[in-house]
């Protein structure tokens, strides 16, 4: 069987690219170890040398079989990506694809439609509005209910909480 190819770089694993660095990486049924990007050629073939040696590969899949110790110390830890990762990348990359296109879509129909949402706007800020006051509200009567030496209160009442209630115009 003939030796397998070499990439345009001259070593096995390493491939040029576009901005002149070179990329290792090791295959392997379906998984790939990424290796990294490295500045020369020489350096990622001994990357690739020493994810091979970790890997019990023989020493004829190897760029430098003769000098392994050297190469041991540039590879980084592996990175095994599998088809399980393809699949969460994918299923991520399109979660994030629909909310991109929800938020385009509502951008057109703010667009679109100004009144509506400035109604919404208003809407809300009645709703909030209603709430501090209710809130106020509850406050003040757990307030007097506390300096009213007479109250019907129970001790475990849980109105008493309304005591701490936050009231500024901050709230929701």
């Amino acid at each position: 069987m003939p030796p397998r190819r070499r990439g345009s770089s001259g070593f096995r694993g390493v491939r040029a690219c576009p901005n002149g660095r070179f990329y290792a990486e090791m295959r392997d049924g379906g998984f790939r170890l990424t290796l990294g990007t490295y500045n020369t050629p020489e350096l990622a073939a001994r990357a690739y040398d020493a994810a091979a040696w970790r890997f019990r590969r023989p020493r004829r899949d190897m760029n430098f079989p003769e000098s392994l110790e050297e190469a041991e110390f540039l590879a980084p830890t592996p990175c095994l990506v599998d088809d399980e990762d393809r699949r969460r990348h994918r299923q991520v990359q399109r979660r994030i694809a629909i909310a991109e296109h929800d938020e385009e879509l509502m951008r057109q129909w703010r667009a679109q439609f100004p009144n509506d949402v400035d109604n919404t706007d208003a809407f809300f800020a009645d709703l909030r509005a209603h709430r501090r006051s209710h809130r106020r509200h509850r406050r003040a009567v757990a307030e007097f209910e506390l300096d009213n030496p007479n109250t019907t209160w129970a001790d475990n009442d849980p109105r008493w909480e309304d005591i701490w209630t936050e009231t500024t115009s901050d709230d929701e």
